[in-house]
């Protein structure tokens, strides 16, 4: 996409025995339109070895579809590599687009988890993530084949990019790392201790000190700092594995060895974790049909409340009523949640997956946004997610409710407060998974601070039909409404919409709370 007047650096590599005359412009996609350009020469002796390019072109139209054309009139043979055009004006100054990586900071996302799941085991291990490779400067990256879904990618989105990015976001990076485990194949203990010293050497890059080895590389490339990384994740689901516990154990000890403070993530569940297998965490993926995953609001209420706690790390609804992201996969995933809340004495943490999709590109669905060369739009469970971005680090108080003859429902209460003024909200969120309009009767008992009875507000996310799906023509047509609430108190009557999640966010006077 490029806009007009907006800054375009061009970097390239050149390398001839020829004369040079170059040509480099954007154009429109069928070239026929040239929106900046600029001609670059030299003699013959110039170029005779690899010579890095970079300038800036500024273009003179707005074009969403456009290219960029190497021409020359000049008869000769020149080597190119390495050619990229990047918009100068990027998130934090870190080359992410900024449209995309601010609808990730507008859910305030407590971690970031990376590199996924598949990607960072690959089908083969020669194309697993390795992060070594993904590091230093862009042109000296080999890249790798993403053969879990299918394409090149030159590694410019490595190591120290993710890390950068789950900083610039606030985020706890979680690193996934591969413990020598691919989709087919699977190196055995004995042999592991390499891949264990390249794990240790990674985590040296993002924490090291200057004078360390890898943290010399990391600052050299700018960032003297370290960065703070607490989380590391061994494998991606893979304990069934016939080698997968001994060699996790040899990750565990050499990591808790080097780094006693990172909490080490298991693939195995809760039940294998032991003092002669131990974990800080484990990881939990969860994909399932809309009705399974409403289903699933109970799925921790009976799990032992010591040991160490799950971190859901994958959840997702799949299946025909999950289309390209649809009202009621997002309902399900909301009531999904608001069951991790009442039992976040035993989940950490909780990640959708995957965030992105490109319209051109689709590997799987849904996804939580959707994007082209220039347009974005959030999917019905982007949104449900902003109903859910102040619960960490809230009070959670416990519910109850009365439905005669309807089990579509679930709630939970927090309260919470606001960053801006610090006021303290009694946040009640309801997710009504049928077709049935519920009248309800809100009863607070226990608060410390009474409810005030302006300044209170209702959000709600529902739409005409349970399948509505939202893009790039109707991109908020599933997204959250905004009204006040009129005359809140600690007992009122609240109108519930069929297929809708409704949170109300009733205002405290300025005092402390207990419970409700």
């Amino acid at each position: 996409n490029i806009e007009r007047r907006k800054g375009y650096k061009v970097s390239l590599h050149i390398r001839s025995s020829d004369a040079v005359s170059l040509t480099i412009s954007l154009t429109s996609s069928d070239g026929l339109h040239k929106l900046a350009s600029r001609t670059i020469t030299g003699g013959k002796k110039q170029f005779t070895n690899w010579t890095k390019i970079q300038f800036r072109l500024y273009s003179s139209q707005n074009n969403t579809n456009s290219r960029l054309q190497i021409t020359t009139t000049k008869t000769g043979v020149v080597w190119l590599d390495q050619v990229s055009v990047m918009p100068s004006d990027t998130y934090m100054g870190h080359g992410f687009r900024k449209d995309l990586a601010s609808m990730l900071a507008n859910l305030k996302p407590q971690f970031l988890k990376f590199p996924g799941g598949n990607y960072a085991m690959g089908q083969y291990l020669r194309n697993a993530f390795h992060w070594g490779e993904t590091v230093g400067p862009w042109e000296e990256r080999p890249g790798h084949v993403n053969d879990a879904w299918g394409y090149w990618t030159d590694d410019g989105l490595g190591f120290f990019e993710f890390l950068q990015l789950a900083e610039d976001l606030g985020a706890s990076p979680v690193w996934v790392v591969n413990d020598g485990a691919s989709i087919n194949e699977e190196v055995p203990t004995a042999i592991i201790a390499s891949l264990v010293k390249d794990v240790v050497d990674g985590i040296e890059f993002a924490r090291g000190g200057v004078n360390t080895t890898w943290g010399s590389v990391r600052a050299a490339m700018g960032h003297p700092q370290p960065f703070k990384l607490d989380y590391v994740s061994i494998g991606n689901q893979e304990c069934w594995m016939l080698y997968y516990r001994g060699n996790y154990q040899k990750f565990y000890s050499a990591i808790k060895a080097a780094y006693p403070d990172i909490n080490i993530i298991s693939s195995c569940d809760k039940s294998t974790i032991s003092a002669s297998n131990p974990a800080d965490l484990y990881d939990v993926h969860v994909y399932a049909s809309s009705a399974n995953m409403f289903s699933r609001t109970s799925m921790f209420d009976n799990t032992p409340r010591s040991g160490p706690k799950a971190i859901v790390s994958e959840y997702a609804v799949t299946g025909n009523d999950a289309g390209k992201g649809t009202l009621v996969a997002a309902l399900a995933e909301a009531a999904f949640l608001v069951g991790l809340e009442k039992n976040s004495d035993v989940v950490e943490m909780a990640s959708c997956a995957p965030l992105f999709v490109n319209d051109n590109d689709r590997k799987w669905s849904p996804d939580a946004i959707v994007f082209n060369s220039w347009q974005h739009y959030g999917c019905p469970n982007y949104w449900m997610l902003h109903f859910f971005k102040d619960s960490s680090g809230a009070t959670f108080h416990p519910t109850t409710m009365q439905v005669s003859n309807y089990d579509q429902m679930v709630a939970s209460a927090i309260t919470w407060q606001s960053p801006k003024d610090k006021s303290t909200y009694l946040k009640i969120k309801v997710v009504n998974f049928g077709s049935k309009a519920v009248d309800l009767n809100i009863t607070v008992t226990g608060l410390e601070s009474g409810i005030k009875s302006s300044g209170s507000k209702k959000t709600v996310l529902t739409s005409g039909a349970p399948l509505d799906e939202n893009s790039f023509e109707q991109p908020e047509k599933v997204a959250p409404v905004l009204s006040p609430v009129a005359d809140a108190k600690q007992q009122m009557g609240v109108s519930v919409s069929p297929y809708s999640l409704t949170s109300f966010d009733l205002l405290l006077e300025p005092s402390k709370h207990s419970a409700i």
